[in-house]
């Protein structure tokens, strides 16, 4: 909350335009008073007139102070920049009505339709609401359509009056699904464009290109032009007047037309400077190669976060450092603007990798595998184009059929979740995730650490329909099937081999991935001659796959006589086309090392079809990655293809009471720091959301408990308050079952006298709740991840077994249903060993609340309810713990920023 004439640093951010390029946005100053002045004489005599009812030739200088001078907390004010020039201003001003506040904005002539307008109006609406303001009010002519739209199509509900010739508006600023649901529309228009622009440029200028074999500008120059790259290149090396045959020019500034793309190859500390002149010549965007800035501590890292800042602030992405290139293999364009020797085969396959080392693994493998390429994104340090920014790409790029990534560190897993939820459900999504990293920030972004518990990544990853995998080796074989053949309409599968022994491994094999083997055919004989066996092959494999109940097929096969793996391939193929199912191949025992067995194979000479990808199919050396690749794709295919539930809310919720009470809490917090919620505030805030606490009653005396048993309800349990021993019926923490005032007054001195070595005190009485099944539901607030749900059954299994379920908000009934049925110990609620199930819908009913309360509230930072006992009748919660912290620590909010 802005204070004293000071404003929250995070209300300053990078952000990317409608049309791709950057800008800076940052609370405005006093030292703005000539830059806002000259951008108002800048504007037209319509502009003006329509900001200002009237026109004026300039701003008095009572007018620029009450512009630039704010509180920034009754009246704040935004400003979006590029370089020193204004390109809009956006500002609110609190009415008498505390809640409400007029808002009015002014955007340059030149930078209108840039989207600068909806920008500042989710940055002011974020800052309002921070400052207790609920409602946005404006006065607008009728003839200013333009800004009515920004208001329109924002995805609040506007309500409009027609006053006095001015259209009157008013809209609550409370986050909506449909304002959500237009803001990331929004953002990922403006970052898709972003990506484009630096895949497929019209010019690229190579700075610090060189005559010198081997040298990374050699590389990149040669790689461009060799590539058959269909736009204009230029050579910028001051020292050189003429490079691979073409003019050199000695600056940016001197090359004659625009330049889309810039790579920079030029030494360490060169880069600045080189950055600074691109932006003057008005480059869109850079691939920075150069390397070292990661690798320099902490003087490189800020350096690396100086120049991302500088060359936003031109309005151009960065690519890198130390990034190997960028690929685009479509006709149209040819762009080979990286270290690899040739342009690989045109494909179906994203690539994406944070790691130069991995990358050129990832690059090798496909290239060795026949896996064409759509295009490929080396990030290096990964300090402004990240696996986000690409996906958000991919997600429209229609000559990409399956995404790999390989990322070292995911540095807003939140937005990254939200962007691979939508992404996956056209487009698979496959991720190698380097656990030794951890889950972290990469190089030179600001630092956050993670508290999530273990699992969570990984559970994210799952809830977002993503393909986790441990290699690179293994991101290439699914890959493989992805891109060219159809996706399994269900687990079963006819395996298929010349050998007892290796078919019966691979059904072993298939089991052990949840594969039903509904057919095993092991008596194929390929012994006869190529042209009797491959009709046989054919045969028995159609007649398999035209069988409703199998869905695709696994062909492993050993060598034999007068029969080629190509022959074989080419034969499978046309079975897989023909019965429109995956079909995958492993040719064990090739020993020839001229013999290509792996990859896709039987690829046409055209293997790109509109439709279906590249074609082809995809063979493994062993049939156990053949298994493991087919096994992932069915369960890519299985969440793909379920209904995924609704994310609607409970009806009965009070979301702004619980913001105010939450709000009334942080004042008691400096800085970081947590305060806990006492019983009372705890009970209030779960009322608000419909939860129900058992009432417990802290007592200093046998007397008071008495009284208060006598209010609650006999039979009673009393505890300590201790949070270490409050659960721990073992160590005497807990009594239970106290049915008398006289048994009560003994348990109690009892109790203190057991808990005395402890050092503790303090203790409540509690009705005494109905047997049931005990079970932890906790929610926290990560830096990283945002809210994380846990769902455990209490005691040994989360306690010393780690046996919990993570889930990250928002959830839907899907989710909810899967996080209540993922502990190995939740078959305890379904009935067990003869006991009843338990009541199933009270439990997804609390977590569906928790889920809403934690993603609308990121002020809490932990909500525990330990132990929640569950029954066939429903569920009590005994205990809660709740937290309250620093709300801003979220990473992605209702605010579009570019992160650190």
């Amino acid at each position: 909350m802005a204070a004293g004439g000071h404003y929250p640093e995070y209300w300053e951010a990078d952000v990317v335009l409608r049309d791709g390029a950057t800008a800076h946005l940052r609370p405005i100053s006093p030292d703005d008073a000539d830059a806002v002045q000259h951008f108002h004489m800048q504007q037209s005599e319509n502009s003006i007139y329509l900001r200002f009812f009237t026109y004026k030739s300039s701003l008095s200088t009572k007018e620029l102070k009450r512009f630039t001078e704010v509180d920034h907390r009754d009246r704040v004010a935004f400003v979006i920049t590029r370089g020193t020039d204004i390109l809009g201003i956006g500002r609110y001003d609190r009415l008498d009505d505390p809640t409400e506040a007029e808002v009015a904005f002014n955007i340059a002539d030149a930078h209108q339709g840039r989207g600068l307008g909806s920008i500042l109006l989710e940055h002011l609406a974020a800052a309002a609401r921070e400052n207790g303001i609920s409602r946005f009010s404006a006065e607008v002519l009728p003839e200013n359509r333009k800004m009515i739209t920004v208001f329109a199509e924002a995805g609040y509900e506007v309500q409009r009056r027609f006053d006095d010739g001015v259209v009157m508006l008013q809209f609550n600023i409370d986050p909506t699904e449909k304002s959500r649901a237009v803001m990331e529309s929004r953002e990922h228009r403006a970052e898709a464009r972003s990506v484009a622009d630096l895949l497929s440029p019209s010019s690229v200028a190579v700075i610090g290109a060189s005559r010198e074999w081997g040298t990374v500008g050699y590389s990149f120059l040669e790689h461009i032009i060799d590539g058959g790259y269909t736009g204009d290149v230029y050579a910028v090396n001051p020292e050189a007047f003429e490079l691979a045959g073409m003019i050199s020019f000695a600056s940016i500034a001197e090359v004659p037309g625009p330049v889309d793309l810039a790579v920079i190859a030029v030494p360490y500390d060169q880069v600045a400077t080189v950055v600074d002149q691109c932006g003057e010549a008005g480059v869109k965007g850079l691939l920075v190669a150069t390397a070292g800035f990661a690798d320099d501590g902490a003087a490189g890292l800020a350096r690396q976060r100086t120049l991302v800042h500088r060359a936003r602030a031109y309005g151009m992405r960065v690519v890198g450092p130390a990034s190997l290139g960028l690929v685009n293999t479509d006709p149209a364009i040819r762009l080979n603007a990286s270290m690899a020797p040739a342009l690989p085969a045109a494909g179906a396959l994203g690539l994406f990798s944070q790691s130069a080392a991995i990358g050129v693994l990832l690059y090798a493998a496909a290239g060795r595998r026949g896996l064409g390429l759509s295009s490929f994104v080396s990030a290096g340090n990964r300090a402004d184009i990240s696996g986000n920014d690409a996906m958000q790409y991919w997600e429209d790029d229609p000559s990409t059929r399956a995404v790999g990534l390989y990322l070292e560190s995911v540095g807003n897993p939140r937005k990254f979740s939200r962007i691979a939820r939508r992404l996956s459900k056209t487009k698979p999504v496959i991720v190698a995730k380097s656990d030794v990293m951890g889950l972290q920030l990469p190089p030179g972004h600001a630092v956050r650490t993670t508290q999530a518990p273990s699992g969570a990544l990984d559970a994210m990853l799952k809830q977002s329909g993503v393909i986790r995998v441990e290699t690179t080796a293994q991101l290439v074989d699914i890959a493989q099937i992805l891109v060219s053949q159809p996706l399994p309409a269900g687990p079963s599968l006819a395996v298929f081999s010349n050998s007892l022994a290796l078919g019966k491994v691979v059904a072993d094999a298939a089991a052990a991935q949840s594969l039903d083997v509904r057919r095993l055919v092991t008596d194929i004989e390929l012994d006869t001659g190529q042209s009797v066996a491959l009709p046989v092959l054919r045969a028995a494999v159609l007649e398999a796959l035209a069988d409703e109940e199998v869905h695709s097929a696994v062909v492993a096969l050993l060598p034999s006589p007068g029969l080629t793996v190509d022959a074989i391939a080419a034969c499978l193929r046309d079975c897989a086309e023909t019965a429109n199912k995956p079909l995958v191949a492993s040719f064990a025992g090739i020993l020839d090392p001229m013999v290509r067995s792996e990859g896709l194979l039987a690829v046409p000479d055209n293997p790109m079809g509109e439709s279906t990808g590249q074609r082809g199919i995809p063979c493994y050396s062993g049939p156990g990655a053949a298994v493991a690749a087919l096994g992932a794709v069915v369960t890519y295919a299985r969440w793909r293809a379920r209904d995924n539930g609704g994310f609607d809310e409970p009806a009965d919720i009070d979301p702004d009471a619980a913001s105010g009470l939450l709000h009334q809490a942080l004042e008691r917090v400096d800085g970081d720091g947590l305060t806990r919620l006492d019983p009372g505030e705890a009970a209030t805030l779960l009322d608000h959301y419909g939860i129900t606490l058992l009432p417990a009653v802290r007592f200093t005396t046998a007397d008071e408990a008495v009284a208060a048993a006598d209010r609650l309800g006999w039979p009673v349990v009393i505890k300590t308050v201790d949070e270490h021993l409050r659960h721990r019926l073992d160590l005497g923490g807990v009594r239970l079952n106290i049915e008398d005032a006289d048994s009560l007054r003994l348990n109690i001195a009892q109790m203190e006298k057991v808990l005395a070595p402890f050092g503790v005190s303090g203790m409540e009485v509690q009705t005494m709740a109905p047997s049931g099944q005990a079970c932890t539901l906790r929610a926290i607030e990560d830096p990283l991840l945002g809210p994380v749900l846990s769902f455990g059954l209490a005691g040994d299994a989360v306690d010393l077994l780690d046996d919990w379920a993570h889930s990250i908000p928002p959830l839907s009934t899907v989710d909810v249903s899967d996080l209540v049925r993922a502990p190995r110990a939740s078959r305890k609620l379904f009935g067990y060993q003869g006991l009843p199930a338990t009541d199933i819908a009270a439990i997804e009913n609390l977590i569906k609340r928790v889920a809403v309360l934690k993603d609308r509230h990121p002020e809490i930072a932990l909500l525990e309810f330990n132990p929640v006992l569950v029954s066939a009748g429903g569920l009590v919660i005994l205990s809660t713990d709740i937290l309250v912290g620093n709300p801003q620590r979220r990473t992605d909010s209702a605010r579009r920023a570019m992160r650190d």
